[in-house]
């Protein structure tokens, strides 16, 4: 088929790189444009425009797809469908209607449940069971699209790191496995039931909340790895936590209960058992516990 592929982050170069492989011809990758990163601040290109340049695809960086120019030249690409992962921008009716096929989405939950903006770290900080991965064929409505696969997967504890990942290499196995017979695919109608949204996260999502249940608190961990990264202070000095265990010990709400970092929670406790300080890379909470010791009845700095 005629490709075109739209999107911007690590997410979507799984995908990217399947319809390459499986011999279909990408005739231009649309990507958010290049934007200021690092120390110096320079331009930077997204990850889908890095990939796409060392596969020597043809790439366009609109800021919008409204304007005229943007519709004729999207128009004069003569696509058969349009692949869409994660790419950023709100795709008018006018493109998503040009492709003989119109626009597929590989979208990161199993819709209904999670459309939006952060659907991995919301199944996790929901506690959700399973999350997976949909085949969507795109409409104007925010992820409200007919459904024409779907791949489930238990969430058990996992980052939103690790299931990002695994979510990307399995929409992009299963978008390969639609594009290759697509009738074998019927779109369905997503049910009216079980509709949720998945705002985009914040940072001040990312501080622990020690109010909250050790479960809440645990799930904030693993749904804030390895970004925006969660995170506490002690004595002013802010802690990266980027893995805990829950524990039924209970105190004063955000109390180190022992020697060992043990902190209350508004239902039970939670360790860190990874962290880092600033400046610093990841390291076991012993050896930070050997150079920064916090003894037991000290309390979490407040938000």
């Amino acid at each position: 088929m005629r490709i075109i592929f739209m999107g911007t982050p690590d997410f979507a170069i799984p995908t990217l790189d399947a319809l390459v492989d499986a011999g279909h011809q990408i005739v231009a990758v649309f990507s958010q444009p290049p934007r200021p990163a690092g120390r110096g601040k320079a331009d930077r290109p997204t990850p889908v425009h890095a990939r796409a340049e060392a596969l020597g695809l043809r790439i366009r960086t609109p800021t919008s797809l409204r304007g005229e120019g943007e519709l004729a030249a999207f128009a004069a690409l003569d696509a058969d469908v349009a692949v869409v992962a994660a790419y950023g921008l709100i795709l008018p009716k006018a493109i998503l209607a040009r492709p003989r096929l119109g626009c597929l989405n590989v979208h990161g939950s199993i819709l209904p449940r999670w459309r939006g903006a952060a659907p991995v770290q919301r199944a996790i900080l929901a506690g959700d069971a399973e999350t997976g991965v949909t085949i969507m064929q795109m409409e104007a409505g925010l992820d409200t699209g007919p459904m024409r696969a779907i791949w489930r997967t238990p969430v058990e504890g996992r980052t939103a790191g690790d299931l990002t990942d695994a979510i990307a290499r399995a929409g992009a196995d299963l978008m390969v496995r639609v594009l290759a017979d697509i009738e074998a695919f019927p779109a369905e109608v997503q049910p009216e039931e079980g509709v949720t949204y998945a705002s985009k996260i914040e940072k001040a999502e990312s501080r622990l909340d020690f109010t909250r249940s050790a479960l809440d608190v645990e799930r904030q961990v693993r749904a804030f790895n390895p970004m925006p990264g969660a995170w506490l202070s002690i004595g002013g000095e802010r802690i990266k936590i980027l893995a805990a265990e829950p524990d039924t010990v209970s105190g004063a709400t955000g109390t180190i209960l022992d020697d060992r970092l043990l902190i209350a929670c508004g239902d039970g406790s939670v360790r860190p058992t990874l962290v880092q300080r600033a400046g610093k890379g990841a390291m076991p909470l012993a050896d930070m516990l050997r150079g920064f010791a916090v003894a037991p009845g000290t309390a979490v700095d407040p938000a």
